[in-house]
């Protein structure tokens, strides 16, 4: 970028002067100085907007993120369920069998006092 002393800055006031006069130094001070206004804002708008955009792309980056997470976690409690269904199911079969198994040996006992 340009450096600008205050010895440069006088250098371009007095051949400025010497160059427009001074009758119109005034005027195109002041025209210089609106340019460098405009040309100030529209750096800043320039600059806030990246940020912005910055943000956004942050924010996004962090939803993604976090969508992810939940995914894991989503998962994680599904297969948590299926384990348990797995495992009631299993206990319920196995309740079942000895249920069966009782209720046979309480007929054959009975049948075997019937007989005796």
């Amino acid at each position: 970028m340009i450096e600008l002393s205050f010895s440069k800055l006088l250098l371009l006031a007095v051949i400025a002067l010497v160059v427009l006069g001074p009758e119109k130094l005034p005027k195109a001070a002041r025209m210089a100085g609106a340019m460098m206004r405009r040309l100030r804002l529209g750096w800043e708008s320039v600059r806030s907007e990246v940020e912005r955009e910055l943000e956004l792309e942050e924010i996004r980056r962090a939803a993604k993120d976090a969508a992810a997470r939940a995914e894991s976690m989503r998962k994680a409690a599904d297969d948590s369920v299926r384990s348990a269904r797995a495992s009631v199911s299993e206990t319920v079969a196995d309740l079942a069998k000895t249920a069966k198994a009782a209720t046979v040996d309480a007929v054959s006992e009975e049948a075997r006092d019937d007989d005796a």
